[in-house]
C-alpha cells in the first residue's frame, strides 16, 4: 500500500494508536485518501496554514481503504475518508463508516443535491460524449441513448463496465429511464462495439482521435487535461475531436463527485468538521477546479482554467446524488448479463 510521506510509519503497528489518539484532537488530523492527485497537495497544506492542525495522510485504492478501516474497526486511526465517484461513496455510506455532520456552513454552501446526512460532493465532473467528426455526425450522439442506436454499429468505445464511472452511469440511467429501457440500452452499447473496452478515459478519447472508434464516453477533467496540455500531440488529439454535452433536452448531462465523510470512530472530530468545512471554502474549491480541471461545487466560486471556460456551460442533471447508491448494484447485474465487462 503506497503511504505518504506526512504518514508515520508507526501507523502499521498498534503503538501508532496512541499517536493518533483523542489528546492530539485539535492538532491533527487523519486523513485516507483514494484521490491521487498532486494538485492536492495544496488543499492539506493552506489547510494546516489556516488552522494549525497537522495533515496526517494514507492514500491507496478505494477497495484497500476501505478494507483497513473495516479491520481497523472502533480503533481506526481515520478521521476523514475521501474518495472520487458516487458509487464509491455510497459502498462506504453502506458499510456504516461515515457518522452524520451537522453543519450550517455545508448546508448554506453545497447543493442540496450534492451532499447526504454523511457525505458531501466537493467537486463535480461530467460524463461527457466525444465523437470523431469524420465517422459519426453530430446528431447521431446527442444523448447515452443514442449510444445504443443501430446506426453506430462497430463505432462506440469505452472503459470496462464495471469501473464506477461506467457503474455511476447506468444507476442514473435506471434512475431516469427505468430498468427494463436501461437492458435495452446496455445490450445495444454492447451490440456498437468498435472493440471490447479497455484502457481508462484518455484511452477512448485518443481511440477517437486514432479512427480507431467513432465515438466514446469519457470524465470531462480528463478531455479538459489535453486540452491545458502543451505536448503537440495531445493537442492533435484535441484538434480531431468533437464533444458533446449528453441529454440536454430530457434529464442533463450525468455528473460524478469527489466527495468525502468523517468516520464514526474518527478520534478528531472536531478537526474532521473543520476540514469539511475548509473544503467548501472559496480557496479549497478553487483549487479542485483549477489544479485537477473539476467543477467546484460552490456556485460562487470563480473558475480560472482555460479548458473549463472552452468547454462552456451546460446543463447538468439535478438529481441528488445519494440516490444513485441504490440502484449501482442493479447496474452492475444489468451490465453483466449484457456482457459489458
Amino acid at each position: 500500500m503506497m503511504m505518504k510521506k506526512a504518514v508515520f510509519t508507526a501507523l502499521l503497528s498498534t503503538s501508532a494508536l496512541a499517536a493518533f489518539g483523542v489528546h492530539a484532537a485539535d492538532t491533527e488530523l487523519n486523513i485516507y485518501s483514494a484521490r491521487h492527485y498532486q494538485t492536492d497537495e495544496a488543499l492539506y497544506g493552506n489547510f494546516t496554514k489556516q488552522t494549525g492542525i497537522k495533515v496526517n495522510r494514507i492514500e491507496a485504492k478505494e477497495d484497500e481503504l476501505l478494507e483497513r478501516i473495516r479491520n481497523e474497526g472502533a480503533n481506526s486511526p481515520a478521521d476523514v475518508f475521501i474518495t472520487v465517484d458516487v458509487s464509491r461513496l455510497a459502498h462506504a455510506d453502506q458499510m456504516g463508516i461515515f457518522a452524520p455532520v451537522k453543519s450550517a456552513l455545508l448546508d448554506e454552501r453545497i447543493p442540496a443535491n450534492l451532499r447526504t446526512e454523511r457525505w458531501f460532493s466537493f467537486s463535480t465532473r461530467a460524463r461527457i460524449i466525444v465523437y470523431n467528426p469524420e465517422l459519426v455526425k453530430a446528431e447521431q450522439v446527442q444523448s447515452y441513448e443514442q449510444l445504443a442506436d443501430p446506426g453506430l454499429k462497430g463505432k462506440v468505445c469505452t472503459r470496462s463496465g464495471s469501473h464506477p464511472y461506467n457503474l455511476s452511469l447506468g444507476a442514473a440511467m435506471i434512475k431516469h429511464n427505468g430498468a427494463d429501457e436501461t437492458v435495452k440500452w446496455a445490450s445495444g452499447l454492447v451490440d456498437n462495439f468498435a472493440r471490447a473496452p479497455k484502457g481508462g478515459d484518455t484511452d477512448q478519447i485518443k481511440s477517437v482521435a486514432a479512427g480507431e472508434c467513432g465515438v466514446a464516453i469519457a470524465n470531462s477533467y480528463y478531455l479538459a487535461r489535453l486540452m491545458n496540455s502543451t505536448k503537440p500531440d495531445d493537442q492533435a488529439v484535441v484538434d480531431k475531436i468533437k464533444v458533446v454535452w449528453p441529454n440536454q433536452h430530457s434529464w442533463g448531462t450525468h455528473i460524478n463527485v469527489s466527495g468525502a465523510g468523517m468516520l464514526k470512530s474518527a478520534p478528531h472530530k472536531e478537526a474532521a468538521v473543520k476540514f469539511l468545512e475548509y473544503l467548501a471554502s472559496d480557496e479549497a474549491q478553487a483549487y479542485f477546479a483549477n489544479g485537477n480541471n473539476e467543477w467546484p461545487v460552490v456556485a460562487s466560486v470563480k473558475v480560472d482554467n482555460p479548458a473549463l471556460d472552452k468547454l462552456g456551460k451546460f446543463k447538468a442533471d439535478s438529481m441528488q446524488i445519494g440516490e444513485l447508491a441504490d440502484t449501482v448494484a442493479q447496474a452492475q447485474k444489468i451490465y453483466d448479463r449484457a456482457g459489458y465487462r
